[in-house]
This record gives C-alpha cells, sequence and structure tokens, in this order.
C-alpha cells in the first residue's frame, strides 16, 4: 500500500525476491484497519459490526431469561473491550 496521493502517474511496481507485491487499499495492522488515503472509516465499520454481534448474543440471552447479574459481566467481558 502507498500511503500518498498519487494523482496522476501511477507508483511503479514493487517486487520481492523477484514476485511482484500486490497493491492494496487497506490492510489490518496490529487489530486496526489502515486505509490508504488514512482515514478510520474501514476501522469504524469493522468494531461497529463486531460490538453489534455481540449485542445481540446479549439481547438474544435476555429474552432466553438470563439474569441481569449475568448479562452484565458479559458484557464487562465480551462487549465493552471491543468498544473500548
Amino acid at each position: 500500500m502507498f500511503i500518498c496521493s498519487v494523482v496522476k502517474d501511477p507508483p511503479p511496481p514493487v517486487t520481492l525476491s523477484g514476485a511482484d507485491v500486490e497493491t492494496v487499499a487497506t490492510f489490518k495492522l496490529l487489530g486496526g484497519h489502515v486505509s490508504n488515503d488514512v482515514k478510520w472509516t474501514q476501522h469504524m465499520q469493522a468494531v461497529s459490526a463486531k460490538a453489534a454481534s455481540r449485542l445481540y448474543f446479549l439481547k438474544q440471552l435476555k429474552r432466553a431469561g438470563a439474569r441481569t447479574e449475568d448479562l452484565l459481566c458479559l458484557y464487562r467481558t465480551i462487549s465493552r473491550p471491543i468498544a473500548a
């Protein structure tokens, strides 16, 4: 990935040990999504989707009749670390 503004001339191809290296627009590095335009959109969408799926799981447990203390414990250990 090239982090720069390439308006007219595309960058030259990069090779490593004779093989071309693929150019990508985004990639995941240390748990965060990095994009070539240096914006947080991709990362925030990934975090939001992950948090929403875990909150849905808590909603299903609540409907099944889980205790409030158990739901709070699960929220603190499963959902909160994703959003923080």
